[in-house]
């Protein structure tokens, strides 16, 4: 069973994003949204940890909400995957269940 999990808090403020990717399996996907996204900006020491705890796990971010915070998307991994809304309903649909880490 496939799971999508949603991390809205940023990264630089809780352990949501590491605790969400470390405990994710094979085929799970995680999306990135509101304050969340800036746990997919390049170069930090979270970045790097994120990319090694997430190995066979998707990371997709919502790319309105890198627009509505300013964040340039050449700032983001090319193999972060940008979704809009309608990508969203897709990854839930996707996947047999959905957690929002909060």
């Amino acid at each position: 069973m496939s799971t999508l999990h949603t991390v809205n808090k940023s990264p630089f403020r809780t352990a949501t994003l590491l605790q969400c990717v470390q405990r994710c399996q094979p085929g799970d996907a995680v999306l990135l949204i509101e304050d969340g996204v800036y746990g997919a900006i390049t170069g930090t020491d979270l970045a790097a940890a994120v990319e090694a705890a997430s190995d066979g796990v998707a990371i997709h971010v919502l790319e309105g909400d890198l627009r509505a915070r300013g964040i340039d998307e050449s700032k983001v991994p090319a193999d972060v995957r940008r979704v809009d809304y309608g990508g969203f309903v897709d990854l839930v649909a996707e996947h047999d269940r959905t957690v929002s880490w909060l």
